[in-house]
Parts: structure tokens; sequence; C-alpha cells
């Protein structure tokens, strides 16, 4: 069991380019490069899980260019919305996966060979700010309670935990607590034992624990944030690509970062 996980994707709609500056659908179409490539080296990968921040605009034509570029992967997408995203416009874009409801949070559950993973609408529609609100936490404790015996993947935009870079943090999820007391509950009761969080938002890869349960952020597939915990960090992105995970259950879970380009090579090493 694989899955690529992207995130903050930044499409928009031609011929514009994101905050004037930024070539996403540049850098979509260089990822789906890197991913064909890497599953002809790793095996087979049973879907895309997208973490939100899919357009930067929500507009139906970023959308549409954004399905347009991963097309060619031919894989099942796995998408929740970010801040950036719009939720009406992501129901009728990703109708046909079978997992947007008709109304309401953009919640969902989807059960793989051996997996369950769990999507949440932390979306806040004008807000940068993230939140779960009652029916998205009543939709996660239902679908931990009635997983099968396998592990779970919830994935999410809004980290549920403090990254350190003060302009993201000011911008977090609002209600972490809550979503931490459903995960301990959850890791104590469940027989797998292996109830994992993904999210995405903060342009970086970091791992932390939340509730007792391993919680990783994805690197944004369009651009980077310095590593700057000052309280006067500049705000604003560095225009370098950071990549995205590939997520393996072979015999235990396990992510690796890909890195958005490979160097030359693979050289003989010289033992002189």
């Amino acid at each position: 069991m694989r899955l690529i996980q992207i995130s903050d994707t930044h499409i928009v709609a031609r011929p514009r380019l994101a905050s004037g500056r930024l070539d996403t659908a540049a850098a979509l179409e260089n990822t789906v490069t890197r991913i064909e490539d890497l599953r002809a080296k790793v095996g087979p990968i049973s879907a895309l899980l997208v973490t939100g921040d899919i357009t930067d605009d929500g507009d139906p034509a970023s959308y549409a260019r954004f399905r347009e570029i991963v097309a060619p992967l031919d894989l099942p997408i796995l998408a929740i919305p970010g801040n950036h995203d719009a939720r009406e416009p992501m129901r009728a874009a990703f109708s046909d996966t079978g997992l947007m409801r008709e109304a309401g949070p953009l919640n969902w559950v989807r059960d793989l060979p051996g997996l369950r993973v769990i999507g949440l609408d932390s979306l806040v529609e004008g807000q940068g700010g993230g939140a779960l609100d009652v029916a998205t936490l009543y939709f996660l404790a239902d679908a931990l309670e009635t997983a099968p015996d396998c592990p779970i993947l919830i994935a999410l935009h809004h980290p549920p935990f403090a990254c350190g870079i003060e302009f993201m943090d000011s911008i977090g999820l609002s209600d972490a607590a809550a979503l931490a007391a459903i995960l301990h509950r959850a890791r104590l009761g469940n027989a797998a034992g292996d109830v994992r969080l993904v999210c995405g938002h903060i342009h970086q890869t970091q791992f932390v624990t939340v509730g007792g349960c391993p919680a990783l952020s994805a690197p944004a597939v369009c651009s980077t944030f310095d590593i700057d915990f000052r309280a006067d960090a500049p705000l604003g992105f560095l225009d370098s690509p950071g990549g995205f995970l590939l997520h393996d259950w072979a015999t235990k879970f396990r992510t690796l970062a890909v890195p958005p380009t490979t160097g030359s090579g693979p050289y003989p090493f010289n033992p002189n």
C-alpha cells in the first residue's frame, strides 16, 4: 500500500501566476513527472492524496487546470480543501471521485486494502485559519470507531500543532485540543495500533506527536517557507518547490520525503 501526498499546489487559471510570481502549474507538471519516475522505481501507487490549497483562488477554472495536469497519473484522487480553496467549486470539481457529499463539510472516508483514510475539512471560508466544526469532529470519531482492524491515516489541511513560524501559527487550527483528545482515544482503542495524521499548510515538513499519534506535515509543491522562528520574521514565501511525500505500508509504516528534483548520477563509489 503506497500513497503519494502532495499539498499546497496553489493552481491558478491560465495565464496567471500565483501571487503574481509563481508558475504553480509548471511546478505541478514537474511533480507529476517526478511521480511517474518514482512509480517505475518503487512499484504501484494506490492513490494521490491532496491536502489542501489545491488552487490559489477557489476558481472553477483553477480546479479544472489541476485535474488536467494530474490526469496522466491515472490515480484515484483523495482531496481535502485548504484555506485558499472554495468549498462549492471544489465539491463540483471532484464530484466524480465518490467522496464529495452533496452538502456540508467535505469530509470523507476511503477504505483501501489494509488502510482506512479519513479526510477532514478544516476550511473556514474567508479566513486563513482553520477549524473543525462539531459535525466534523463527530464524523472523525465515528470514522475511527467503525474502522476495520487496520492502520488509519487522517488527513487535513491545517496542522493541529504550532510550527514556530509566527505568521503561519496565527492562521493555524483553532480546535487542535479537541482533535488531539479524539486521536488519543483512537490510539488506545485501535487494535492495529497505528493511527497517524498528515497535513499541509505550512509549506514545510515537520514531524510531531498529537494525541499520542504521529503527525506529519507535507512540503508544498509550489514554494517553501523559510525556517525562521524570529518574532519579526518577514512574511512571505521562497520560490523554491518543496517536493512531496510517499507513504508506504510495506510491513511497517514509513514516510519518504521526495525532493522536487534529483541530481546527476548515480555514480560508482570510489574507494580511493
